[in-house]
């Protein structure tokens, strides 16, 4: 069960971020959108509405998660740059997954929010200095400190994360 809900682990930031790090998990989360619109474009309705794993979310709920996890990580990175060691708004991703626009809307409408977001969300990461990397927010969940070049990390992993969530599925249904 634990290798259907983490399929490529939990995530693993190194103590020590290196640029050429930055390097990578921007680029993963530049290639993210095309890269979930062509392993989705091809799903039927039923397909879209299957769960990756027992208890899990569907297709459809995973795509539109994205959509509404990447905007509220965007939002935190503009938060931490413009406030001091700002405290941020969690928010139930839960609960966001059984609202109907999650569990019913096309996922087209999470897509094309994919490819405009990451597009403006990659040129902001690709022009932040080193010192703004090092800025951090508090998360009210044990009031950890992340720094924006350790959430840039994070979000590589989810995108890789969900995708892998969802090319498993793919692949163990013979799609």
């Amino acid at each position: 069960m634990e290798h259907l809900k983490y399929p490529i682990g939990k995530p693993e930031i190194p103590s020590d971020i290196l640029s050429k790090h930055i390097d990578n998990w921007i680029q993963v989360i530049e290639d993210f959108p095309d890269r979930l619109q062509k392993l989705v474009s091809n799903l039927n309705q039923d397909q879209l509405d299957t769960p990756y794993r027992d208890g899990g979310w569907t297709i459809r709920q995973v795509v539109h998660h994205c959509a509404d996890s990447h905007h509220n990580s965007y939002t935190r990175f503009k938060w931490t740059l413009t406030e001091d060691k700002p405290v941020i708004k969690a928010y139930y991703e839960e609960r966001w997954a059984e609202l109907s626009d999650s569990k019913n809307g096309p996922i087209e409408l999470s897509l094309n929010s994919l490819k405009a977001l990451h597009a403006k969300w990659v040129y902001f990461l690709k022009l932040l200095k080193p010192e703004e990397l090092e800025q951090y927010f508090i998360h009210p969940d044990g009031n950890e400190k992340v720094t924006l070049k350790e959430n840039i990390g994070i979000y590589a992993w989810h995108c890789n994360h969900h995708f892998t969530h969802i090319e498993n599925l793919v692949k163990r249904m013979e799609w």
